[in-house]
């Protein structure tokens, strides 16, 4: 157990750990044998365990708390894993996509929250220049980042579906008074 004022982990300390677990990991799922087996439900009971921890840790939270709690990035990825997240899929997902937008509108496009239907979550997307959303690569790197940032927080939603802004309607064809009152005239 910690002592109180031990040393903290930095979240790029926390991402190194966490990419060496995914490695390990890895490496115990593809090993043969009845330890690697034991090795692994270990690994899934321990994290049961402590899934239900945190569990009961946001039963006693009170809601500033849970907030809080759910702001912290490392807590709030502990908390969608284990299903006990405050906050449903679809806001953690807008919060995501309105996240996101500043860098966006720095590249000369946007991206809106449009919501979700079913389990797809949309998005509203333009890129700079008037193209559209299917403008070349730069719009792709974009759809992706939206892609990505909103399933890691909202990992429930099977997908995530760019809209294409619409295009504005064209203004309707002037036509010249004169030309509907004289038409038959020669």
């Amino acid at each position: 157990m910690a002592e109180a004022g031990a040393a903290r982990l930095a979240d790029p300390d926390v991402e190194a750990r966490l990419a060496r677990l995914d490695e390990l990991l890895a490496g115990l799922e593809s090993a043969p044998g009845p330890t690697t087996r034991s090795a692994t439900e270990a690994v899934g009971l321990l994290t049961e365990v402590y899934g239900e921890a945190l569990a009961r840790v946001m039963d006693h939270a009170d809601d500033q708390l849970a907030e809080r709690l759910a702001d912290d990035e490392l807590l709030g990825h502990l908390l969608v894993l284990h299903d006990v997240h405050p906050e449903p899929a679809e806001r953690r997902a807008a919060r995501a996509v309105e996240r996101l937008r500043p860098a966006v509108q720095e590249r000369g496009g946007d991206v809106e929250w449009a919501g979700v239907e079913g389990q797809v979550a949309r998005v509203r997307m333009t890129s700079g220049g008037g193209c559209g959303s299917g403008c070349g690569a730069g719009a792709m790197d974009v759809t992706d980042a939206v892609r990505e940032a909103v399933l890691a927080v909202a990992p429930e939603l099977t997908a995530v579906e760019p809209l294409t802004a619409a295009a504005p309607a064209a203004p309707p064809a002037f036509v010249p008074l004169a030309t509907l009152t004289h038409r038959g005239a020669r």
